[in-house]
């Protein structure tokens, strides 16, 4: 019969899921630059899919970190942030029948939404979970972006979905910091504990 402590030492800490969360959100954002530079530019029903599948993967994302730490319940800001992502990518495909000025104004509403319910959620983590600061600085940075997209709208020039790709970008290289931040910390526990 196992005792309590030896099941506790088995069980995955929380830095162990989210290391591997933030390594696939990380993967995730880089295979979509990839898409959107190599095929989405030039291939407008792909582009459209892409954008769709931005805040719909966001969207997912955060159900799934949410029940990995208590379930939606006990956290409303990625509660709020799955509800928005799911409005978002509808709102995404009904604007993408407009124009992609009207893409983007939607995207940045969203990216503000998100950035900030993101900065809540690194905030409420703080104690408990490492490397909640570069989590707190790309949640402020994705608001500011949201704003600056739907500045971007207004330009004569309509725009296409590169204008996202530098967005998504920051993305990748705050989550891929957190996981790395994340694995030294765990690398420096593991090294003070003696066998």
């Amino acid at each position: 019969m196992t005792d309590l402590s030896t099941a506790k030492s088995q069980a995955p800490a929380p830095s162990d899921w989210l290391r591997s969360y933030y390594f696939t959100r990380a993967a995730v954002s880089i295979g979509w630059i990839a898409a959107a530079l190599i095929i989405g530019r030039s291939n407008a029903a792909v582009a459209a899919i892409l954008l769709v599948a931005y805040p719909a993967w966001d969207a997912l994302a955060n159900y799934l970190d949410a029940q990995k730490n208590g379930g939606l319940g006990s956290n409303l800001s990625q509660t709020l942030n799955l509800a928005v992502g799911v409005f978002t990518a509808a709102a995404v495909a009904f604007a993408l029948g407009m124009s992609m000025n009207t893409v983007l104004v939607v995207f940045g509403i969203w990216a503000a939404l998100s950035g900030v319910f993101q900065l809540v959620t690194a905030a409420r983590r703080w104690r408990t979970a490492g490397a909640q600061w570069v989590m707190i600085l790309s949640g402020a940075q994705s608001a500011l972006a949201g704003v600056a997209f739907v500045v971007m709208a207004r330009a004569d020039t309509p725009p296409d979905i590169t204008a996202i790709v530098p967005y998504s970008a920051f993305g990748a290289f705050y989550f891929l910091l957190s996981a790395i931040w994340l694995t030294i910390q765990s690398t420096r526990g593991h090294a003070a504990v003696p066998n």
